[in-house]
């Protein structure tokens, strides 16, 4: 943080405190002596999964945003959320909600993280042999994105209702009956994404400047903007598979971030971003537990307010 801003260090320095005064809230209420040794244990779990789904979206959308060059697109444009709801209603359709395949939750977060992964990889490929730009890439996974959801709601339909109560719990974004296992997945596959893209940061700052100039000053721009765009893909499928879709959350940590610091250098931007989504996700979920008692999800909360969020920032937009 040596060439930081003075100011920037003290804001972050600022939610640093709050993101510890949060955890120590979310650890902290409602704890007992009658349920210590089981609500601790839970808690801790909860903690671990909305730090790596925190980091996951933060680091994405910041990387996504910079590529496309567009502080208001999030990687969801791309469609990953709907074909993760498609995954699963596919798998309730064809097999049931006793199937392992959707039971088993290590068998499922493989099984969706590789598909969305393996699709991802060959779309980029794909488009990109083919000399498409970024923006027809933003078309292509827009209409994915919408037909994913039109045959997910189709198959949903015709499934059982008890199916798709059970469905229902499963595609959207929840905290609750975390796995150890996929969060040690979790963790493995993030540690060995850091040294893939932490190189290229500086490179990323030079991205901001736009295509021409990056190119100009030595920047392989096609070649950096795949490697980015997988790595993204698999941060978004991490996350999405873990707890399930949170559509507005990166939007909503990526344009505060933006909003709290002066400073272009990635380092700290995807950094703040990454604990701006943390403390939404305890903040979020600490509502749905304590004051919801259980009756919302941590995502309908996040995604009402990130939706507003989503119309200031048009309105503002259109202003300029």
């Amino acid at each position: 943080m040596r060439n930081l801003h003075k100011e920037d260090k003290r804001k972050i320095s600022i939610l640093f405190f709050t993101l510890i005064v949060v955890v120590i809230m979310f650890i902290f209420i409602g704890l007992n002596k009658l349920n210590y040794d089981y609500s601790l244990n839970l808690r801790l779990k909860k903690i671990f999964s909305i730090f790596l789904t925190g980091i996951s979206i933060g680091t994405s959308t910041v990387l996504f945003q910079t590529v496309t060059n567009n502080r208001i697109l999030t990687p969801s444009i791309i469609g990953l959320d709907s074909l993760y709801n498609m995954i699963q209603t596919l798998i309730v359709f064809l097999f049931g909600i006793n199937s392992y395949f959707f039971i088993d939750k290590n068998i499922n977060f493989a099984l969706s993280t590789a598909v969305m992964v393996l699709l991802s990889v060959i779309l980029f490929k794909v488009l990109f042999k083919n000399d498409k730009n970024i923006y027809f890439l933003l078309l292509i996974g827009v209409v994915f994105g919408t037909l994913f959801k039109s045959l997910s709601m189709f198959m949903q339909v015709l499934i059982d209702p008890n199916e798709f109560d059970a469905l229902t719990n499963k595609i959207f974004a929840s905290f609750n009956n975390i796995n150890s296992n996929i969060l040690l997945i979790a963790v493995i596959v993030l540690l060995l994404i850091i040294p893939f893209i932490w190189d290229d940061l500086k490179k990323l700052d030079v991205m901001l400047l736009g295509k021409d100039i990056s190119i100009n000053l030595g920047i392989n721009y096609d070649y950096l903007t795949k490697k980015v765009l997988i790595i993204i893909s698999i941060l978004i499928s991490i996350s999405t598979a873990l707890v399930g879709p949170i559509t507005f959350l990166g939007l909503l940590s990526a344009n505060i971030t933006y909003a709290i610091l002066r400073t272009y250098k990635h380092t700290y931007i995807i950094l703040v971003s990454s604990i701006v989504s943390v403390i939404a996700l305890l903040g979020g979920q600490l509502f749905v537990e304590r004051i919801l008692n259980y009756k919302s999800t941590v995502s309908i909360i996040i995604n009402f307010i990130g939706g507003i969020y989503f119309i200031f920032l048009l309105v503002r937009r259109k202003e300029k």
